[in-house]
This record gives structure tokens, sequence and C-alpha cells, in this order.
């Protein structure tokens, strides 16, 4: 035994003496050239190529690693055997990943690539104003050098817009709105943000089924039209417009479309902007994929329609794009109150401005669109206009169920027949049917009734008070709104063109003098 531990001695002495003969006769600068010329060989007769991602370039965060990272957790979920779990801030799912040092293969347009997590030990830290983690993090993508142009050209880009899309359906839905005069957050944001919960959805929406299906494509045709309004040439925005009396669910509207698409709310309180440029800088901060939102904007700002003021003259035309509008409110604000043009409203929604950023909608609401310069309905600013009506029948059906639980079949058909006779000529809001149905919520039976019973006394008193009744298909008073739209929408151009040839008399009066 002793002669074991002897002969062992004797062999790991021989073997440090060769050690320290390499280290003399090759320095570690020229080891570290025969490694890296090896390599070079290596590298010329294989097939494959590699690319590194660190999550930290320098001194920044890797926007790519974070991306690969998220776009890899939708495979390892389903395909990986160890995963690491992360959530973020504000979302409201877990995010799989890989483990350390762990690899997967994806596939993309058929072609196969391999990725690696590798993670290793930082080395021993000089000082820094900005410490780094003692763990260096990185993505090792293996390719065939044969793809290398296919991932260069799509794979990468593929992959951060899958990124987006995860990202976003995870993470909670935002509602913003602009500080108070114009004022910055901690962050040098003007706006301010909370976690956006409305539970509104387009099953839940008293409205007309066939006039929601059309929203609904409407809504699926802009979020998909990419590829078709960078072909057309037009900035990836669309505007609606809905109007109608109080109570008729435009706000919940709003919320629906927004859950619908995943996208964020910004809530514009125009009565907060001191001008236009303040203005431009909010549209600015806005992100993509997300909904701009002005309500009740007859009440925001002073845009009436020139149609109705009587004054034709060439000087009121001009004034009337180049003054400046003070806000509903008379101004408010220590620098003497807030002012914006409509010229500057207008190249809000429709100008080269409005074009910083992509896949955005703009909402507007009114209570009264006859109210509203034709400048401002026109396609290409408002190019959906939506009428939210008085509850009809289909609606009530829909409120029904949702409050009460009631499907068409549990009512009786003699209840059914009533309540389609007087619901379109009761005048009633959704939001007000809503109301007595919920004071009775437990108790079915007597919700209807009492429901049916409020719906006569409402016709009784439209009709003591003169009102217009709508004809046996409820559609007079839609026909009458949609005609007068088409009225201010028809007048639009032509009253832009008479301003603009009243502009160009006065300059040739003004050269000839």
């Amino acid at each position: 035994m002793r002669e074991y531990w002897t002969s062992l001695a004797s062999l790991l002495g021989v073997f440090a003496f060769c050690q320290t003969i390499l280290q003399a006769v090759f320095p570690p600068e020229l080891r570290f050239a025969s490694v890296k010329l090896f390599n070079r060989i290596f590298h010329c007769f294989s097939s494959y190529c590699y690319f590194d991602i660190t999550e930290i370039d320098g001194v920044n965060t890797n926007e790519l690693y974070n991306a690969v990272q998220l776009y890899l957790s939708s495979s390892v979920s389903i395909t990986g055997n160890r995963l690491s779990l992360t959530r973020a801030v504000n979302s409201s799912g877990f995010t799989f990943g890989l483990a350390n040092n762990d690899s997967i293969v994806d596939t993309f347009n058929g072609v196969n690539v391999l990725w690696e997590h590798v993670v290793t030990q930082r080395q021993a830290q000089t000082f820094s104003w900005r410490p780094l983690p003692d763990e260096k993090r990185g993505f090792t993508l293996r390719i065939k050098k044969k793809d290398k142009s296919l991932v260069l050209n799509s794979y990468l880009d593929y992959i951060m817009e899958k990124a987006s899309d995860i990202r976003r359906k995870n993470q909670d839905r935002l509602l913003y709105t602009n500080s108070r005069g114009g004022s910055l957050d901690s962050r040098g944001h003007p706006w301010e943000s909370v976690p956006f919960k409305h539970p509104s959805t387009f099953d839940t929406l008293a409205m007309d089924p066939q006039k929601k299906k059309e929203i609904m494509e409407d809504l699926q045709d802009f979020a998909n039209g990419q590829s078709f309004y960078h072909k057309t040439g037009r900035a990836w925005k669309r505007g609606y417009l809905l109007y109608g009396p109080p109570g008729t669910g435009k706000s919940s509207m709003i919320a629906a479309m927004a859950n619908y698409l995943g996208y964020d709310i910004y809530d514009l309180e125009l009565t907060e902007v001191h001008n236009n440029s303040e203005l431009r800088k909010l549209l600015m901060k806005t992100s993509s994929k997300s909904i701009i939102v002005i309500e009740d904007i007859d009440c925001s700002i002073n845009l009436t329609n020139r149609n109705n003021n009587g004054n034709t003259s060439v000087s009121a035309s001009r004034s009337y794009y180049d003054s400046e509008l003070r806000g509903g409110g008379g101004g408010s604000g220590e620098e003497g109150g807030n002012t914006i043009t409509l010229s500057g409203l207008l190249n809000f929604t429709d100008g080269l401005w409005s074009c910083c950023g992509s896949e955005r909608i703009f909402v507007f609401t009114t209570n009264h669109i006859e109210k509203l310069d034709p400048a401002l309905l026109r396609s290409g600013r408002m190019d959906m206009h939506i009428f939210m009506s008085y509850c009809s029948f289909p609606a009530l059906k829909i409120l029904l169920k949702n409050y009460l639980g009631c499907e068409e079949c549990e009512l009786e058909e003699t209840i059914l027949k009533q309540l389609e006779e007087v619901v379109d000529v009761a005048r009633m809001t959704p939001a007000d049917i809503s109301e007595v149905l919920i004071k009775n919520r437990r108790k079915k039976e007597k919700a209807v009734e009492e429901l049916l019973e409020t719906l006569k006394m409402r016709v009784e008193m439209n009709q003591k008070s003169g009102f217009l009744m709508r004809g046996e298909n409820g559609v007079e008073e839609e026909e009458e709104e949609e005609q007068e739209k088409r009225a201010l929408d028809s007048e639009s151009p032509k009253e832009e063109s008479e301003t603009e040839d009243n502009c160009k008399e006065e300059d040739d009066e003004e050269k000839v003098k």
C-alpha cells in the first residue's frame, strides 16, 4: 500500500514538473493564440455559426435578450423539463423560461435552430457607478451557415414582434390621464396611469347584435391591417365617433373595445391642455396599440358648427381656424386659461403629428353631434360614426340575461310580446333599464313586471309630452339621426372649399392694394 502511494506521488510530481515546463515554454499568450487558431480552423470546417445575445450590453439592458426570453417561454412551457418562472410588474400571468445552461430547439419557416441559455459567474468587479449582477446571462443561438440570411432578415424581427404580443397579453391594461395643468410625474411623463379593470365586453354590451358584429369586424380588420395600411400609404390609425343620448353606453363601448383588442386607454382631458404644442407632446408620449379617448368633446372646448353661427364673412371663417378657442369652463389655470385651436385638434387626429406611432385608435364621444364642426366629422378623422340609441328589444334581451340570468325561452310569450311593443317607443336608455333590474335582481318575476310597468309609464309620459313615436320597426328615430349625420358630412367639403376660396380672394385683394 505504501508503494502505491509512493508511485502516485511520483507521478503527480512528474506531472507538475511537465506542467511547469509547458508554462515556461508556452506562455499564456501563446496558449490563447493557439486555442483561438484552433477555433478558427474548427469553424471553417463546421456547418454551424453561433450568435451570442448577452443580457447587458455595456451598461444598458439588451432588449433582444428580454424578447428572446419571452418568445421562448411559449415553447418552453410545453417541451421543457426544467423551467424558471417569473412574473413581471402589472402582469396577470406567469412567464416560463429556460433554466440555467439548458437548451431548446425552435423551428422557423422549416429551419431548426438551437437556443442555449448560458449562465456563468462574473469575475470580481472593480469600482462601478452601476454594479453589475453576479452572474453573466445570455443566449447562444446556433444555426446552419446556409440559413444565416433567413435568421438575420426575418427570424429576429419575428421574435421581437411575438415577444411584444406576449408582453401585452400578460400585462394588465392601463388607463392613462393627462396630468393636471400639464405637469410631469416623477419620471418626467405627462401621463398618469392606473390599472384598467373595467369588465365591459361586447358580450355584455346592450346593443343590437348585428351592429356589434360590424364594429367587432371593423376593429379586427384594423388590428390585422398593418400590411394593408402600409401598402395604401395610410397612417395605421382609425377614428370612431360615438354619439347619442346620455346613458346609452358610450363609455362601456370604449371599455369593450379596449378589452377586445387588449389596448391601453389614454383619456385626454382637453381642459387641462394649455395649447396646441402641449397637445402634440401628449400625443408623442402615447404608446402604440392604444385607444386615445376624448369624451364629451362638445363640452370640453368650443367646437360649435360654423353653419349654425350665421356669420359667413371671410374674417369670421379665417378667425375660426386661426384664433384660439377658450376651454368650455371659461378658462382655468394660472397662465390665463386653456386655449386650443380647431386646426390644432384636426392636426392631432389627422395631421402629420398623428402618425407618431402606429396602431392607435381615436375615439370621440358626444351627446349632440349637430354641435360639432363638419371638419371634425369627415372620414380620416372620424372614420366610423356609431349611433348609441335608446334601448331596443334585442338590447333589452341582453340586459335581462346580464342582470337576471333570464334567457328568452324562460320568459312567458305574452310578457315578451308586451316588452317588444313598448320598449321601442318608451325611449329609455340602457342605463335607466339597468337600474330597474338591479333593484330587483333577486326576484326575477318582480323585476320583469316592474320593468314592464316602468316602460308603459314612460310611453304615456312621452305621449303627453308630444314626443314623436317611432315606427313599427323602431327605426324612424335612427334614420333621422343618420340623415342628420350624412348632411353634416356632405356639407364639410363644401364648407372647407368655400373657406379656402374666401381666403384666396382676400389674399388677392391684399396684393392688389
